[in-house]
Formats: structure tokens, C-alpha cells, sequence
């Protein structure tokens, strides 16, 4: 068959993607793009907001619309924990967030009875971790290897602990047999991901944390680069940044999840973690690691959230002074504790969003500015207009005129920053 995906979401959907594209290849399928008639329909749904809800109905309903006799199917998180939504949009297939294997064999097998196929489990009743193959199909640059799933945080906005249920980790001896795999076929960097990393290993040992992990794979990965997915604050303790701080091929890039700068909002939030100890593990890494990039995701405008409060928040995120933020305006999510707290209008969520999202702008120039002068490993991974363009391992973005350079990992002299981006020479030619 003739197969297209679209993948909404997270890195974790990606990965999955990735893994799911080289099982139907296997099975002697054909990939096309989304926008080309298919015989098959894939749609890897996202649930972590009410925008991801709408995007995932309209995915649907796009492929439905253009080719009506092909088999449609939902996977995903979405799929997982509203499977009478998607029902109702008439999918042929309706799996959630577990068995990408059995899931291919059932749209294989709609395809060939014509019938609809539901099938879902209890995601909070999952133990087993779901190895998929690790990599992609792309040029051989960057992969993705997924080494957890489930969250049992449940914070007060958030349903994804009921679509990946409890925490579930890859065992080590695996993720080095797949980092060595990745790295003898020629990748560059990989990262490494998972719904909330943080808890890595605490369902295998008492004793095994992401650290360990981190040392293990170290040695697998060669020169291969190693980077980190999302983590949660309390990770980072000072045995954690003298470790990892030895780990050369380890880039100093700590996305750190914030959500709010203020405590009482937090609590609302139900994160573990109030702004102090924050702080502290922003204190740590730059304490480590020379200038690393700490990046972050902030909610505006969540349920009860004041002026006061959120002029707390803008003043934290100044004094943290991140490289880079991800805002969002807080989305209802129905069946969550904070659907049930008083809201606060929409616009002002918005407004919130674009007051905070200016502040983060100048943070990131004001980072990306300290960066010229300085030279950098650079791994490019593709063209850019009259140029090449990579990222270097603060996963800042570079650019330079040299053309071809595509899986190049080289050595790169930053000589200006548009507020966006570097600009720079490779060294040889300075």
C-alpha cells in the first residue's frame, strides 16, 4: 500500500513515527507524503493541549477528504484518551499509544475487511516498556531514542499521565545496544527522549537514575553527540552536574520545564517545585558548565492566576536568563483538576503570552549575542539558502555560506548573531 503520516506533537511522536515508517518499509509498504493520495491514512495524534485536539481532528478530517476510500487511521495520544471523538470523525482504525506493531497489522488488515477496528487499552495499567527501533529515515544526522514512557505527576492541567500511563524505562543494556547501533551507522548526535526522562530507571532499580544512564551510553556513543530531552528541575543536583560535567560528549544544552515563576501558581500546577529550587538548578548547571543554554516552557494565564502573579513570573524568567522559551497561554483541558478552577479570560492569556514571549526574545538575543567570538563544534545537518545550516551543541542555530556540508560536523568561528540565529566561518577559512 501506498501509506502517508502525519505526526503531531512531541519528540516521543516523532520517535514513534520514525519507528512505525521503518516497520511498514519492512513489510514492503510505499511512504508518501500526506498531501498525495494514499491507499492508508496515518494520523499520530497529540493531546497536550486543546489546540493539539483541534489539529489532530483537522489532520483527519484532511486525509479523509482526499482520498475517501483510504483506510484512515488515528494512533496517539489524542486517540488514547478521547477515542469517542475520533471515533465520531469515522477512522477505520483506532489505536492509542501502545503496540505500533499490532497497530500496522490492523491497518493491514482493515484495509483488506473493511471494517472498523477499535483497539485501546488501560494506559494506567501498562508495565512493559514498548522497545522500538531507534534512528529515522532522513540523512543520517541526528536520531531520536526514546528511553522512557508514562508520567505519574499529574500535574493539575495536564492529561498525559492517562494517555501513557505509569513511568516505564528502556533497560540500559538495551539503550547501549541501540546508541552503539546508531552511532556504527553513522549518526552524529542523538538525543535522548521520553515523556518525562526525570524518572528514567525508577521502575527497573532503586538505584539506576538518568545519570547512570547518561555514563553508560557516553562510552557507546563514541563521538556521537549526546543530547537531553525535558527535564524536570529536581533532577539536577550538584552529583548530577559534577557527572555529567565529565561526559565529553554531552552537550550543555538543559531544557528545564518551568510552567510558572510563581509558587503560588505552582502549587495550583501541582509541579514539585517551587521558583527557589529552580533557581538552584539553574545556579548548578551554570556552576558546571561554561555558559550552558537552559531553555524552558511557560503557561500563561493559568486557572486563577493574578497580575501580581504573573508579574512575579516575568521577573523570575529575567533572573533565571534563559537561551530560549517555548510560551504558551493556558488551554482548558476538560477532565483535569484545573478545568474545575476559576478561569481567567482568554484574551488576557494571550496578552500574557505575548508579554512574556517579548521578554524571551530579548533573553535569547541577549544569549546568542555572548556566543560571538567564541568558536563552536557545528554538526549541519542540511542547506539553507546559499548557505549550510546546523546547530552547535547549546543547539543554537548556525549559519554560513559554505554550501554541501550536510552530516558535516565542523568547527565553526561565530562572527554576529541576528537575534535569532549565528552567523559564522568555519575556522579553516578565517
Amino acid at each position: 500500500m501506498r501509506i502517508a503520516i502525519c505526526t503531531l506533537g512531541c519528540k516521543v511522536n516523532q520517535y514513534e513515527t520514525q519507528a512505525i515508517e521503518r516497520e511498514l518499509l519492512g513489510r514492503g509498504h510505499t511512504l508518501v507524503d500526506f498531501e498525495d493520495v494514499a491507499d492508508a491514512y496515518i494520523v499520530n495524534t497529540c493531546s497536550v493541549t486543546a489546540v493539539s485536539d483541534k489539529k489532530s481532528r483537522q489532520m483527519l478530517r484532511r486525509a479523509r477528504t482526499r482520498n475517501p476510500d483510504a483506510v484512515l487511521a488515528a494512533c496517539g495520544c489524542y486517540a488514547q484518551t478521547h477515542p469517542d471523538d475520533v471515533s465520531a470523525l469515522g477512522v477505520d482504525v483506532l489505536a492509542g499509544t501502545n503496540d505500533r506493531a499490532g497497530f500496522l497489522a490492523l491497518v493491514e488488515r482493515a484495509a483488506a475487511e473493511r471494517k472498523p477496528i477499535v483497539h485501546l487499552d488501560d494506559a494506567l495499567r501498562r508495565r512493559e516498556f514498548e522497545a522500538l527501533p531507534a534512528g529515522g529515515l532522513a540523512a543520517r544526522t541526528r536520531a531520536m531514542l526514546k528511553i522512557e514512557d508514562g508520567c505519574v505527576n499529574f500535574c493539575t492541567y495536564c492529561l498525559i499521565p492517562y494517555a501513557r500511563g505509569p513511568v516505564r524505562s528502556l533497560p540500559p543494556e538495551q539503550a547501549e545496544r541501540e546508541t552503539r547501533r546508531l552511532a556504527e551507522e553513522g549518526y552524529r548526535e542523538i538525543v535522548l527522549t521520553g515523556i518525562e526522562i526525570s524518572s528514567y530507571g525508577r521502575d527497573i532499580s532503586e538505584q539506576l537514575t538518568l545519570i547512570d544512564l547518561l555514563e553508560r551510553l557516553s562510552a557507546a556513543a563514541g563521538e556521537m553527540r549526546i543530547r537531553l530531552g525535558s527535564l524536570e528541575p529536581r533532577t539536577i543536583t550538584r552529583d548530577f552536574c559534577e557527572r555529567a560535567a565529565r561526559i565529553p560528549n554531552l552537550c550543555p544544552h538543559f531544557h528545564l520545564s518551568l510552567q510558572s515563576g510563581c509558587d503560588a501558581t505552582l502549587k495550583r500546577m501541582n509541579r514539585r517545585y517551587d521558583t527557589a529550587r529552580y533557581f538552584e538548578s539553574c545556579a548548578l548547571l551554570r556552576e558546571h558548565f561554561d555558559d550552558p543554554a537552559i531553555t524552558t516552557d511557560l503557561i500563561t494565564g493559568f486557572p486563577e492566576e493574578t497580575e501580581a502573579e504573573f508579574a512575579e513570573t516575568l521577573a523570575f524568567i529575567e533572573r533565571c536568563a534563559f537561551a530560549d522559551m517555548h510560551v504558551f497561554p493556558y488551554s482548558i483541558r476538560p477532565g483535569t483538576k484545573a478545568a474545575e478552577m476559576a478561569q481567567v479570560e482568554k484574551q488576557v492569556r494571550l496578552s500574557r503570552a505575548e508579554r512574556a514571549a517579548a521578554v524571551a526574545r530579548e533573553m535569547k538575543a541577549a544569549y546568542l549575542a555572548r556566543c560571538v567570538g567564541k568558536t563552536f563544534p557545528v554538526l549541519f545537518e542540511g542547506g539553507a539558502a546559499a548557505g549550510s545550516a546546523g546547530h552547535a551543541p547549546n543547539y543554537a542555530e548556525v549559519y554560513i555560506k559554505n554550501e554541501g556540508l550536510q552530516n558535516e560536523l565542523r568547527r565553526v568561528r561565530i562572527l554576529e548573531s541576528d537575534g535569532e540565529r549565528l552567523v559564522g566561518a568555519l575556522e579553516e577559512d578565517l
